[in-house]
């Protein structure tokens, strides 16, 4: 069984050095940690745990490829993964590059997990198409996954179109960081995590929800031909 540990707020009170250092040192497997880039003061939507009211350290996060560059320099084999990266919130071009060159410099320990979030205000400021949002995230990753490809690439999508460029350094693992979906129990995640991602992150559910979860994307993943 491999564990991880995720870290809620690094910043320079917290320094994510000493914390994925001493994860390392432990035996965990991976360090992890989010993204919110900012935080609008009024939202339409509460919180999805909790009372519903926006904790604090939402709006304290560092930006996670900050994170968890100085986490991959003083360490040299714990994973290193976003939970999540808000993906309709940036742009894929530079999201490939920020990934490709971590991996890169830290020898192929990426893990990326995606997700949407839940607040339609954010998204909207941070240039996401919210009622479109996994939509949206589809294509940016299958953008990022051209852009990892070996040799030059161009694609063109509802949200996401450029000419054929060129796109280095290439991440290190090799065709790219898996992609890990980090959303709830919903029959459309479990669905999307076999479609097209390579792991799934379930946020604040049991182990009985788990393991049905698990065993679903399994079978729908052979009725799609992909090994699990």
């Amino acid at each position: 069984m491999r564990i991880g540990v995720i870290h809620p707020t690094p910043s320079g009170r917290v320094d994510p050095a000493v914390v994925a250092g001493r994860a390392e040192e432990l035996g965990f497997d991976s360090y992890w940690v989010g993204e919110h880039t900012v935080l609008p003061v009024r939202s339409s939507v509460a919180y999805i745990a909790g009372d519903g009211q926006d904790p604090d350290y939402i709006a304290e996060m560092a930006d996670p490829y900050i994170v968890l560059a100085r986490a991959g320099a003083a360490t040299s084999t714990i994973g290193l993964g976003t939970a999540v990266t808000l993906m309709p919130e940036r742009s894929p071009l530079l999201a490939a590059k920020q990934v490709a060159s971590l991996d890169d410099l830290c020898g192929g320990r990426v893990l990326l997990g995606v997700g949407v979030g839940w607040n339609p205000e954010q998204s909207r400021i941070m240039g996401g198409d919210f009622p479109n949002r996994w939509e949206q995230t589809r294509e940016h990753v299958k953008a990022m996954r051209a852009l990892w490809a070996d040799g030059d690439c161009e694609f063109h999508g509802r949200y996401v179109d450029f000419p054929n460029v060129r796109c280095r350094p290439k991440p290190a693992r090799r065709p790219g960081p898996p992609v890990i979906i980090g959303a709830g129990t919903h029959p459309r995640v479990l669905e999307r995590v076999a479609e097209w991602a390579d792991g799934w992150m379930p946020w604040g559910r049991g182990t009985d929800e788990f393991g049905s979860g698990v065993q679903r994307i399994k079978e729908l993943a052979e009725i799609r031909g992909r090994s699990t």
